[in-house]
């Protein structure tokens, strides 16, 4: 599989931000490492700044905090997280009262997954292709897709992305409630 590399995140800058989430809402290390289905050691690494994140840590996280993926990355556009095969730069984070909207560019090499668990109750997530093709699936449904495609659904529950022959490019937009 080719791989898609750029800069990591700050991982000190998570960690606080993950400690400081965790600790608002009364939850132990060992709690929130059950909750997200990681390793307490893993959450601890994070925490200090250790240990690389990963999209998949990333989110696994975020859910059980309640939050968007954006309030544990860098707080600022242009930070960018990668995973193997999987480059995500975000563009945009707009936040108003009920809702939080994200934006990245998205890219996946060939034949790329990412799956991804449920987000928090009410997500949805629409991803626009700029170049390239592949696949998402939701609800038992994948849905292929070229340039200039638009896919829209509800990220409340697994899902999963997937490059295809020559990968892609897209604008994911995720809509967070609350």
């Amino acid at each position: 599989m080719a791989r898609v590399d750029g800069p990591g995140p700050d991982r000190a800058g998570v960690g606080a931000r993950i400690r400081a989430l965790r600790e608002a809402r009364g939850l132990s290390l060992s709690a929130l490492a059950a909750e997200a289905g990681i390793g307490k050691g893993t959450l601890s690494e994070l925490e200090t700044g250790q240990r690389n994140p990963t999209l998949d840590t990333l989110y696994a996280v975020a859910t059980p905090l309640g939050v968007p993926m954006a309030a544990l990355m860098d707080d600022h556009d242009g930070a960018v997280i990668a995973d193997d095969g999987i480059l995500a730069t975000r563009v945009r984070v707009v936040r108003e009262p009920g809702r939080t909207t994200e934006v990245y560019l998205l890219r996946l090499a060939p034949g790329a997954e990412r799956r991804s668990g449920a987000h928090v109750a009410g997500v949805e997530e629409q991803l626009v292709v700029l170049s390239g093709s592949g696949s998402v699936e939701y609800d038992d449904e994948a849905v292929a897709f070229g340039p200039g495609d638009h896919v829209r659904f509800a990220a409340d529950r697994p899902h999963a992305y997937r490059g295809g022959v020559e990968g892609f490019e897209a604008v994911n937009v995720i809509v967070t409630p609350g």
